[in-house]
């Protein structure tokens, strides 16, 4: 496709608004019906096969079980009533998947005269029914706004030559009445759209634009990505400080508070190269400069959560709970979203994307793209893929503390660990819809292992998971109840301000997280992470509760997959593998579970253990309208690892240290060579030093002393010495502060280079001051000559 070019082009040198459109709309018409069905792919290839059958094959199961009758009141039996809005807006994403199966070559029901025809009629159907401009909005308004008028538009985009013109007429009346432009919520006008939703509601409009040969609609469109009604307040091509959209650190928002990246954030991203792909080379071309943002999303934003071609758990919200949107079919529709947006993206981008979705491609066998992708999904991972002089990308390393969502990303070549955080800023969850309905620790310092077990979090995780006892977290053991039954999605942010950490040279990490536990619970507790090359330690302090209940640390959680028996050694000891054995050990030093790595008890820890073998269903954690899960029950097998801090604890704490693929031998080395060594861990530090890095890594609780380290208040502080040459990165992570001392305790003679908001006061106890105030928790950098 043509490039999208980089100078822009203000509304007023566009078509004139309310100026029918040119003969440009046939050729993206066409276009857009491409981009829905595949185009012309060839059919006998064996690569397409397995796409065309899965579309065949749930398209006659719907045509199979559409009611065509004279005097039906639905169109399937399970969407009835046909007014609600759940149900009209999932019917028509029905008869979009009929319709696009009709226009495929190589279904049984492709170009089926009797199959168009009913389309024809379930359309008009549906519109008299349920959906056209005389109806107030009820319910969840999306189904409104944007689930239903989108498939609507694009069915009528595949069926355009064959609906009656006054059937057409109708259908862009309704999108005028529910969806008349990007830039405001039609159910309260005074609301902007933002993110996702913006993206959504722009490609809607563009559609109708071309049904209808509207030049003004497809200006509107184009515009709303800049959003140039409101000067660019909410445009998707910028940067903002607060509430939804791209930050400059890579995290994406939206719902205001909500780390959602792996959700929205792929919406926003796909629907952007959706429009830029089709506009492209036409008079409504979207030629903002600032689509750079966009562009540079893929590697600050998104590529780091994407791990083998899946998207990280900890980014996808409530999304988790949706049994056909796992965290492969998450990941699998980013990547297609990269491939498109580098259909036309300036060339210095697109060869180091295709690079890095090859290496997705080729190394996720777990579920293969070609088992998720759409035709025109395959079509574009095809070309990639068959491409000799396209590479395919490594796996990223490199640590990332996304400071403005409250995510921390650790990668190294054979491993990444994730960490979901929550503070008064960020959500500790999303509910609602009847969504995500046992979240209620997940981000409470879940702690995500990916290697090369890429069915961890996708194999029947979430509906079978003892959801007390996520991987990471310290939690009050008392009974929940489900959250977000009613309508609506709600959020809860907990009291505490710290959550975050700082990053050294893009290699270390320490991160850290008051936890406040929500109403009901008195539960406190400092939980401190610090990241290097081969290892995760992971400190507790200050746990507290005075409510008479358990309080636990959940080191490991590990689902096993439906048989798994891996190996599980305590200090050199084989244990049991059979089902329901549990175990303690009151002096534990070092834990092995083969396939995953060990586990290292600095000082020794009373350790339980437990297999399990767990059922549920995705039906008890989401009765979505469109996203419920089924009530098929879901067997698999757990390995659970974790510390008993008994009733009530006073001051409690916990350390270990995660060995992500290593050896029991290894594991059993490190434990006695402790290369890594704890020299804090209270109410006012938490400090690690890893004597061959040359590394110190402390978080500050308060104004103290930790490893010879002095910080005039809370902060997470690093500091690596290598022969003359010191590298220090300090962040705020409660955002607290206006300025920060950090003393140093060996001699210092200059600096070599730091940021702007770094001083230096050189001498035998050097004091670095950070102006972290407004910096909203970011890394301050600077390296030094001793």
């Amino acid at each position: 496709m043509t490039s999208t070019g980089t100078a822009h082009a203000s509304p007023a040198a566009d078509t004139t608004a309310g100026a029918p459109a040119t003969a440009d709309v046939d050729t993206l018409l066409q276009r857009a019906e491409s981009l829905l069905t595949g185009g012309g792919f060839d059919p006998t290839d064996p690569d397409f096969t397995p796409a065309v059958e899965a579309l065949d094959t749930t398209a006659e199961e719907l045509w199979d079980t559409l009611d065509r009758g004279a005097t039906r009141t639905a169109l399937w039996p399970d969407l009835a009533p046909l007014t609600d809005p759940g149900n009209f807006g999932q019917s028509y994403t029905r008869l979009r998947t009929l319709a696009t199966a009709w226009a495929t070559e190589g279904t049984s029901l492709g170009g089926s005269p009797q199959v168009a025809d009913a389309l024809v009629a379930a359309l008009r159907f549906t519109h008299d029914t349920a959906y056209n401009p005389a109806k107030r909005e009820t319910g969840n308004w999306w189904f409104w706004e944007i689930g239903a008028p989108r498939a609507l538009m694009d069915c009528s985009v595949v069926l355009r030559d064959r609906l009656p013109a006054a059937d057409l007429a109708d259908y862009l009346a309704v999108v005028d009445r529910f969806c008349p432009d990007a830039d405001r919520r039609t159910n309260s006008p005074t609301l902007s759209e933002t993110g996702a939703n913006r993206t959504d509601k722009a490609v809607i409009v563009a559609l109708r634009g071309l049904l209808g040969r509207d030049a003004a609609k497809l200006v509107s469109a184009r515009d709303a990505l800049s959003d140039v009604r409101d000067s660019g307040r909410n445009s998707l091509f910028r940067y903002t400080s607060s509430g939804d959209g791209f930050y400059e650190d890579g995290s994406f928002v939206q719902h205001d508070v909500v780390a959602y990246t792996g959700s929205y954030g792929i919406v926003l991203l796909g629907g952007t190269a959706y429009l830029l792909a089709l506009l492209a080379g036409s008079e409504w071309a979207v030629t903002d400069p600032k689509v750079s943002v966009m562009y540079d999303a893929v590697e600050r934003t998104f590529a780091p959560v994407v791990f083998d071609g899946l998207m990280m758990d900890s980014v996808r919200g409530r999304a988790v709970s949706r049994e056909r949107a796992g965290d492969h079919r998450d990941g699998a529709t980013a990547l297609a979203a990269i491939l498109l947006l580098a259909s036309g993206a300036p060339s210095a981008y697109a060869e180091r994307w295709r690079a890095l979705v090859k290496g997705w491609l080729t190394r996720n066998r777990t579920t293969p793209f070609g088992t998720l992708a759409t035709l025109p999904q395959l079509a574009l991972a095809k070309a990639v893929l068959d491409d000799t002089g396209v590479p395919a990308g490594p796996r990223d390393t490199g640590s990332h503390v996304f400071a403005d969502m409250d995510r921390v990303v650790h990668r190294r070549p054979g491993w990444a660990c994730a960490l979901s955080l929550s503070s008064k800023r960020i959500s500790a969850y999303e509910a609602g819809n009847g969504e995500n309905l046992h979240g209620w620790y997940t981000g409470d310092g879940m702690t995500y292992l990916y290697d090369d077990d890429l069915g961890q979090f996708n194999d029947g995780f979430w509906p079978t998971v003892d959801p007390y006892r996520l991987p990471g977290t310290t939690v009050d053991t008392r009974p929940r109840t489900d959250l977000g039954t009613g309508a609506g999605t709600s959020t809860y942010r907990p009291a505490n301000a710290v959550a975050g950490g700082a990053v050294l040279d893009g290699r270390y990490g320490a991160a850290a997280m008051e936890l406040i536990g929500a109403e009901g619970t008195t539960l406190r507790a400092r939980k401190s992470w610090f990241l290097l090359d081969n290892a995760v330690i992971a400190l507790g302090a200050g746990i507290t509760a005075s409510d008479g209940r358990p309080v636990e640390t959940i080191v490991e959680n590990r689902n096993l997959g439906t048989d798994g028996r891996h190996r599980l050694m305590v200090d050199g000891l084989r244990q049991p593998a059979e089902q329901g054995w549990s175990g303690a050990f009151g002096r534990a030093r070092w834990a092995h579970v083969d396939r995953v790595g060990g586990y290292v008890f600095p000082g020794t820890t009373a350790l339980r253990a437990l297999r399990e073998q767990r059922t549920g269903t995705w039906r008890a954690i989401d009765t979505g309208a469109d996203t419920g899960g089924s009530t098929d029950p879901v067997t698999r097998r757990y390995l659970t690892l974790w510390t008993d801090h008994g009733p009530s604890p006073a001051d409690a704490h916990y350390a270990y240290v995660l060995l992500p693929g290593a050896s029991a031998a290894a594991t059993a080395v490190w434990s006695r060579s402790r290369p890594v060594r704890i020299v804090a861990n209270d109410s006012t530090a938490q400090a690690v030093e890893a004597r061959r890095e040359g590394l110190t890594a402390v978080n500050f609780w308060r104004a103290g002393t930790a490893a010879g380290i002095t910080s005039s208040g809370p902060a997470s502080v690093l500091v690596q010495r290598r022969g003359a040459h010191i590298r220090v990165a300090v962040a705020d992570p409660g955002r607290t502060l206006t300025t920060l001392s950090v003393e140093l305790p060996f001699p210092v003679r200059s600096v070599v280079t730091a940021d702007d908001s770094v001083s230096l006061v050189p001498g035998r106890r050097p004091v670095l001051t950070v102006a972290v105030g407004g910096s909203r928790g970011h890394t301050h950098r600077a390296e030094l000559n001793r």
